[in-house]
């Protein structure tokens, strides 16, 4: 991270989206490079909590704002990072259009105060857009087998969309633009009821809850640490020159739900069991990154494994659960 801090000190950093999950962790790092970070989140997903020890840092600004929104912003910017949409299927089909128009018209007008700024832009965007694919490992050139009608398709498609904003500007020579495809991702400051496999599993666990597997269990998925991701996007974003494509940042370690349920009832002691239920409509089958690109153009590949990633997500979680039965009991 040295060269990363020395590239990055004294600029102004905008996070979109920088109260939630991966965004709070993203501000955390960028002030530790001594950026001066403007925080910006409607709060529709994004807590409070992320970002409260924060707000006493002289570098650090918080404006409450939804992007579907045009955003006006005083002084000089140079870089933009839009992590604001919904990440987890419970969130963001529950209001689809705004999802869908966070990730569009969204992404329209940050890339437009990127524009006016002359600011880097770096889009988040996601494993999705492979949709349930028929390629694996998935490499970025891969098109997708994604559901453009189903529920899924709010994220998914919206998500397309805005990475086809970016490359067009990119190639009209209006905004540096780059696109992170993030897989799987958990740590810390996860939301307990967000709906993602690792939250569902830990709570469950920690309640004595037998834990909920859809479908057999047997489809994969590939799990990234948050600081080893947040790591990953930094450099993106200070890469030079452009790539000019979409890079893939997740870890290539596959493992099935059922071994990722064995896992945690081996870490925490209170599961108890597990149960099936269906499987949700277009519930990809199995979800693996090639990081090939990743690793040429930025020398990135995670360094957390998936033990000692849970270790820390389980302490944070198990944290916040005792905290709130004492908070019953009284």
């Amino acid at each position: 991270m040295d060269v990363l801090n020395t590239k990055g000190r004294g600029k102004r950093v905008l996070v979109a989206g920088g109260a939630g999950f991966v965004g709070s962790h993203l501000c955390d790092a960028l002030l530790a490079e001594g950026c001066s970070v403007v925080c910006v989140d409607s709060f529709l997903t994004g807590a409070h909590a992320n970002i409260a020890p924060l707000e006493n840092h002289p570098g650090f600004q918080l404006i409450r704002h939804d992007i579907c929104e045009p955003l006006q912003l005083k002084g000089p910017l140079d870089e933009i990072y839009n992590l604001a949409c919904a990440a987890s299927p419970p969130r963001y089909q529950a209001d689809p259009v705004h999802t869908m128009m966070t990730s569009v018209v969204g992404t329209r007008n940050l890339l437009s105060l990127a524009e006016r700024h002359g600011a880097r832009f770096l889009l988040a965007s996601t494993s999705e857009v492979y949709g349930d694919p028929e390629v694996h490992p998935q490499p970025e050139h891969y098109r997708g087998n994604v559901n453009c009608t189903g529920p899924r398709a709010c994220y998914d498609e919206g998500k397309r969309a805005a990475e086809a904003l970016c490359f067009d500007l990119l190639r009209l020579n209006r905004v540096d633009t780059r696109v992170a495809r993030i897989f799987n991702t958990y740590g810390p400051r996860m939301q307990a009821d967000d709906g993602r496999i690792i939250s569902n599993f830990i709570n469950q666990a920690l309640r004595g809850e037998p834990l909920t597997v859809y479908g057999t269990g047997e489809q994969t998925r590939s799990f990234c640490y948050v600081s080893d991701l947040v790591t990953g996007l930094i450099a993106l974003m200070r890469l030079d020159p452009n790539p000019k494509t979409p890079v893939n940042l997740g870890n290539p370690g596959e493992f099935t739900i059922n071994e990722l349920a064995a896992i945690v009832q081996e870490m925490i002691p209170e599961a108890k069991g597990k149960i099936h239920r269906p499987l949700p409509q277009d519930d990809p089958q199995r979800r693996r990154p090639d990081i090939t690109r990743a690793k040429a153009l930025l020398g990135w590949e995670p360094k957390i494994a998936l033990r000692e990633g849970l270790e820390d997500t389980i302490s944070w979680f198990r944290l916040g659960y005792e905290a709130e039965q004492r908070i019953t009991a009284a």
